[in-house]
């Protein structure tokens, strides 16, 4: 039996066709289950890896997507029963693994998670891997004391996939949150997110000239990388905490060390890829229940397979907007 998918071959030397195709459906091996797609989504990461860059994807014909919802259609598992709810996001799916931007995907058991109750498939797809690495983010404030009652907290990146989802959690748990972007035609967007205040990314960078600032932000939450964060650094109070997971704007922190000798603040690296299992099913305990936001329609985009490689156009010239998530069945 074949099945609708979205795939990336290699037709030469640094040249790939990306097209919706015809492809044999996947069969279980052990230890492994078949998932029966209902949503997946669209991540920065999957449309480098439409293009072919090596650093996501080495491994053609390939289908994309990071992320994937719905049932499980076949198992030789007994780690889970055919017609349970599941998802997959992180570990090597959508990068050498065939992803879920297809009508089945066959994944290793030890992937994959149980569907909150509370929560849908297309809910927990908007959220997907941004939504995972926001709520670990956030996490990782609050294990370190950040408090609502010690001051703002700043994302950074706030219009892409990660930073619109870390805006409204903090929002909904009592943060005053600002956010940072580099488009000003979304400054409405933002403040109906849960922004009280949006900084323009060059006025951010421009402003920040000396080696360190005066006092803001209790917290952080960095999504690019880069200038950017360098300077977010310098700006947060004594015994603050600034997360990052993102290097659209630079791969490399160009920065000094007063903001860490003067002021105890800490910088902690979030990873929703390979972090522990048990790890992220409480952090979709926690979307599907008390961090559930609801704005979750308000960054929501859904679109079907047909839709995908328009919207990776976007992503890569940097134009996205929130999260897209892709109706499968």
């Amino acid at each position: 039996m074949n099945m609708k998918a979205f795939l990336v071959e290699k037709v030469a030397d640094r040249e790939f066709l990306a097209a919706i195709k015809e492809v044999p459906e996947p069969k279980c091996d052990e230890d492994e289950i078949v998932i029966k797609v209902s949503y997946s989504s669209l991540n920065y990461k999957d449309a480098l890896s439409s293009i072919g860059n090596p650093g996501v994807t080495r491994k053609f014909p390939h289908i994309t997507g990071i992320d994937v919802a719905g049932v499980v259609h076949e198992t030789a598992s007994d780690a889970f029963v055919v017609g349970e709810k599941v998802l997959v996001t992180g570990y090597d799916l959508g990068m050498n693994t065939d992803g879920g931007h297809a009508e089945f995907v066959k994944v290793p058991a030890s992937w994959v998670a149980s569907i909150p109750d509370a929560i849908s498939d297309k809910e927990i797809m908007t959220f997907g891997t941004a939504g995972l690495t926001a709520a670990l983010s956030v996490n990782e404030l609050l294990d370190n004391g950040v408090k609502p009652e010690d001051g703002e907290v700043l994302v950074t990146g706030a219009t892409g996939g990660v930073g619109s989802i870390a805006v409204s959690i903090l929002k909904k748990i009592g943060f005053t949150v600002v956010a940072v972007s580099g488009k000003e035609e979304q400054i409405d967007y933002l403040k109906q997110i849960g922004a009280s205040e949006v900084i323009i990314r060059d006025t951010f960078n421009e402003d920040a000239k000396k080696p360190i600032m005066a006092e803001r932000y209790a917290g952080v939450v960095d999504t690019v990388g880069g200038e950017i964060l360098a300077n977010a650094l310098k700006y947060i109070k004594y015994d603050g905490v600034a997360t990052c997971c993102g290097l659209t704007a630079s791969h490399e922190l160009n920065t000094n060390v007063f903001p860490f000798i003067l002021r105890g603040v800490r910088l902690i690296g979030i990873d929703s890829v390979e972090c522990k299992l048990e790890k992220k099913q409480a952090a979709w305990d926690k979307l599907a229940d008390e961090w559930k936001i609801d704005t979750l329609d308000s960054i929501t985009n859904e679109i079907t397979l047909e839709g995908v490689k328009d919207i990776y156009a976007l992503m890569l010239e940097g134009k996205s907007v929130g999260r897209y998530v892709v109706k499968i069945s």
